[in-house]
């Protein structure tokens, strides 16, 4: 143990390593690891507390929010309100961007998007969810209100992207484009230890994570692609195994340690796919990229995405780059 080195001994360690590092980034990962071990904690209580079930109220996309939905976003919203670090936060459980307008919040640099909880639905039946966030510069002037244009920015903007795992440790995988590395916390003491160091995604997987429940819709491309992967191929080690947990968050940091590709296409009811392009996505990818892996729509990459709209959704496929070249593969073929 004495040789572990925390969350934010590492961050600030990584800080001192650049000449034009201000210490702003430290404090932003204080606020989210400090909301992460509330919604750790709130998780944790569960099947005796309070916050499993809906709530009763809508989100923007007319979907039901479930109790810890609306918990863990209070709190991460709160969290980075209070460093004065953070000038706005855009929340997959909020219809508009938020402004923050304490203070110390005036002439911030940076703004937040996050998905508060991903997956929480799973919460009710005791399987793994996760928070999703990223990180940009504001593009406004800084002495002014925070636009939506802040929080309109590609992928490529990011300063630095990352999620939680609530699973049977607790993580937190963070990048700020110079590789990848997670910490588990420890909640007997209350702190994040460095665990996985420079994190890489293998070229090659065996896994593939989609709802085959919903294959009849897919379009064509895909569903060569999933046939694929059903076939037998010694040569490429078909057929693969399907895993689907239903939470992007574990089926992706599943396949980042052991290699394979998530993927949730358009089909019939959700023409432009369902995960959202800034909660999601950008984060989800530029910490594929920075693990040696790769993220698509399915013939574009993630991050060069133009954003239009805070809530707007994309087809992705994200893991293992040999396996995302592949489903790239079929789709253009069906596209010609």
């Amino acid at each position: 143990m004495k040789d572990l080195i925390t969350l934010g001994e590492f961050v600030i360690k990584k800080q001192h390593e650049r000449a034009d590092a201000t210490g702003d980034l430290s404090q932003i990962f204080g606020a989210i690891r400090l909301a992460s071990k509330l919604v750790h904690r709130e998780i944790n209580k569960a099947g005796i507390a309070d916050i499993v079930g809906l709530s009763g109220i809508e989100n923007v996309q007319g979907e039901q929010q479930q109790k810890l939905d609306l918990y863990a976003n209070e709190k991460f919203k709160a969290a980075l309100a209070a460093r004065g670090l953070v000038c706005g936060l855009a929340s997959e459980e909020e219809e508009h961007f938020v402004e923050f307008t304490q203070p110390l919040s005036r002439g911030s640099k940076y703004v937040v998007l996050i998905d508060p909880v991903d997956g929480s639905s799973n919460i009710d039946v005791n399987v793994a969810v996760g928070t999703i966030f990223s990180i940009y510069k504001r593009v406004s002037p800084p002495d002014g209100p925070v636009m939506l244009e802040d929080f309109l920015q590609p992928g490529t903007e990011q300063v630095a992207a990352g999620y939680v795992i609530f699973g049977s440790s607790t993580m937190l995988v963070y990048t700020t484009g110079n590789g990848v590395n997670g910490f588990t916390f420890d909640p007997s003491i209350g702190v994040f230890y460095l665990s996985h160091e420079n994190m890489q995604l293998p070229e090659d997987g065996r896994i593939y994570s989609v709802n085959e429940g919903n294959y009849v819709h897919f379009p064509q491309g895909v569903k060569r692609y999933i046939k694929h992967c059903q076939e037998i191929d010694p040569d490429s080690s078909r057929p693969y195994t399907s895993r689907y947990i239903g939470s992007l968050v574990a089926d992706f940091h599943r396949n980042l340690l052991k290699g394979g590709l998530y993927f949730y296409p358009s089909y019939a009811g959700n023409p432009n796919g369902k995960l959202r392009l800034l909660y999601e996505c950008n984060p989800i990818a530029m910490i594929a990229e920075q693990a040696g892996g790769m993220a698509s729509d399915g013939r574009r990459r993630i991050l060069e995405i133009p954003p239009e709209e805070l809530h707007q959704r994309t087809p992705f496929f994200v893991g293992s780059r040999n396996m995302v070249k592949d489903v790239e593969r079929f789709i253009a073929e069906e596209d010609r």
